[in-house]
């Protein structure tokens, strides 16, 4: 009983501590600095801790009491176990009072303990002393000695970071490529830092540094790990040549057979429209594939650049490269990806829907996965909904939600369900469906499903009979069957018999994006600025300020325009999915006007 009786007493005496020491900080924080000292010394006799000892020293500077830190300072270093980075708080208390001299004096102490003491290393936490005064200076000096003085410590990284906050870049790059080649694991972490100093312009300080940097180490000596580094660079400079041609000295050095990393290259210059470069990577993939599968997914991806840039004229061309594929590699499993494009090909591009639903009806009666055979029909229902033929796509849409219950193509099914029943002025059971989607999808499904909500709602309290929330309905479907000539037609009759109702901000902004479509730029813009105008307090003022700087960045080649939009999205619209993007676009653009 006795003991039980001990063990309550010292914890409740613990828990009083505890939550002295957070009253404490708390009085501290919010400037009271002579409540928060009579609590840290009275915290400081019942335990020796050294934090409260820091506390009650920093509370004394607040309240300007120098003479009693340097006390309590003095006494604690004149301890037969001393703590040497009281040296820099002892040094830091002497700055407060304007007195240099003195600082310096007891900086260049704590500097000696760390070259002088062979047994221990005080480097991490003098180092961090004076980082914690932004005497960056000392910080460096003091993790150098200790590299020094201690070879298998290293403080590269705490070196890598400080050189960055001084601006000086090019022992910033030379520190972090010492952390990642003694530690590889660091190679994500240097790579996100080394972000913030370069862009897409290869002319850039950052870039210039880097690339310099790398290119003395591969001379000095030849690694991989500085091929990948370039690579990367090369990636963010959007030069994906250059970039393949670290990744084939990569591949070649290895000899392990593994194309991974062109493979990327292969997909980024594809996504950027450097036609001409992915089909050379792609070829080359082709050309080193080691098996089969590697082979057909080389021309799968060939297919998709041709594909984007073919004419009508060129499809019977394509498919008939498809077919030689399928002669030579089979219609059976193995080449499921491939079948599947094909189809999408022959059904959205070609205006082959019977035959695309034909192959895909007598594909799915092979020997299948579920999950392939569930992707099958979804793509099934697609074309039917392309075909309008609603009722026939919703039982497919169904029926992958009982197949492959709780992944993310059951949650896909579930958000075609919704769209299709909107394309058919199901408005009802397009909101029932979305409802749970908002609360259960995957974040990106989720965003979609409320958008969509939103705009069912918003144009349902208004206007009973959801007049202009079917013609806009009808628009989107129309752009969905790549009909966009027919798309604006409907919507400038839209705007034109709604003015002033809610669903206006939509109709501008889809119109916009069907004149970009359309490459109608003049028309494009003419749509944004109408938004901006007229509903720039409104939640879709963001988009069009986003849709209108990339126009003028991508297509117009008109810089300095696209800068005036980034900065109004970014002054504006804090909150913006592309505050992010549109920052670094600004950036990016204020750093070529000043080059």
């Amino acid at each position: 009983m006795h003991k039980i009786i001990l063990i309550l007493f010292f914890l409740s005496l613990s828990i009083v501590n505890a939550q002295n020491n957070l009253l404490a900080k708390n009085y501290f924080e919010q400037g009271e600095y002579e409540k928060a000292l009579a609590l840290y010394t009275n915290l400081y006799k019942k335990n020796k801790n050294f934090n409260y000892f820091k506390a009650i020293v920093a509370s004394h500077q607040q309240l300007e009491n120098f003479k009693e830190a340097e006390q309590l300072l003095k006494e604690r270093l004149n301890n037969k176990r001393i703590i040497p980075q009281l040296y820099v708080e002892l040094g830091h208390n002497y700055s407060l009072q304007k007195n240099d001299s003195l600082a310096n004096i007891n900086y260049d102490k704590a500097l000696l303990f760390v070259n002088e003491s062979k047994r221990f290393n005080y480097g991490r936490s003098i180092g961090e002393s004076f980082e914690r005064y932004s005497l960056l200076n000392y910080a460096i000096e003091t993790y150098i000695i200790a590299m020094n003085t201690f070879p298998d410590t290293d403080f590269s990284y705490q070196l890598a970071r400080i050189y960055g906050e001084q601006g000086n870049l090019e022992k910033m790059f030379d520190s972090y490529l010492v952390l990642i080649k003694k530690n590889p694991s660091y190679q994500g972490i240097a790579q996100q830092n080394f972000s913030l100093y370069i862009s897409e312009n290869p002319a850039e300080e950052g870039n210039v540094l880097l690339r310099k940097a790398l290119l003395q180490k591969l001379q000095k000596q030849p690694d991989v790990l500085y091929n990948e580094l370039l690579s990367w660079l090369f990636i963010q400079q959007k030069e994906y040549k250059k970039a393949f041609t670290q990744e084939k000295a990569i591949y070649k050095r290895t000899g392990n057979n593994n194309l991974s990393g062109i493979v990327d290259i292969a997909y980024f210059a594809s996504n950027d429209d450097d036609d001409e470069n992915a089909i050379l990577i792609v070829n080359f993939l082709i050309e080193n594939a080691s098996t089969p599968e590697e082979k057909i997914a080389g021309y799968q991806h060939l297919m998709k650049i041709k594909l984007k840039t073919a004419s009508e004229k060129e499809y019977p061309k394509i498919q008939k490269s498809y077919e030689d594929l399928f002669n030579e590699f089979g219609n059976g499993k193995k080449t499921y990806q491939l079948q599947l494009d094909y189809n999408y090909f022959l059904a959205f591009q070609n205006n082959k829907k019977n035959l695309a639903v034909s192959n895909l009806k007598s594909f799915s009666k092979q020997p299948l996965s579920r999950y392939q055979k569930a992707r099958i029909k979804m793509l099934l229902a697609d074309i039917l909904v392309f075909d309008e033929k609603f009722n026939q796509a919703l039982i497919y849409y169904s029926q992958i939600q009982q197949e492959v219950k709780g992944d993310l193509l059951a949650q896909e099914a579930r958000f075609k369900v919704a769209k299709t029943s909107y394309f058919n002025f199901d408005f009802t059971w397009a909101q029932v469906q979305l409802d749970v989607l908002k609360k259960s999808a995957t974040q990106l499904i989720a965003n979609d499903a409320m958008q969509l909500s939103l705009l069912i709602k918003d144009n349902s309290l208004e206007d009973s009979t959801q007049t202009a929330l079917k013609q806009f309905a009808r628009a989107d479907l129309l752009k969905f069957q790549k009909k966009e000539t027919e798309a604006i037609s409907v919507l400038k009759s839209l705007l034109d018999n709604h003015k002033g109702e809610k669903i206006e901000d939509e109709a501008l902004l889809k119109l916009g994006e069907l004149y970009e479509d359309n490459g109608d730029y003049e028309k494009a813009i003419e749509s944004y600025l109408a938004l901006i105008e007229f509903y720039n307090e409104d939640i879709l003022a963001d988009d069009a300020h986003y849709r209108l700087a990339r126009l003028y960045e991508t297509k117009l080649n008109q810089p300095q325009k696209a800068k005036k939009y980034y900065e109004l999205l970014i002054f504006n619209f804090e909150d913006s999915i592309y505050f992010v993007e549109a920052r670094k676009k600004y950036r990016m653009l204020r750093g070529d006007e000043i080059e």
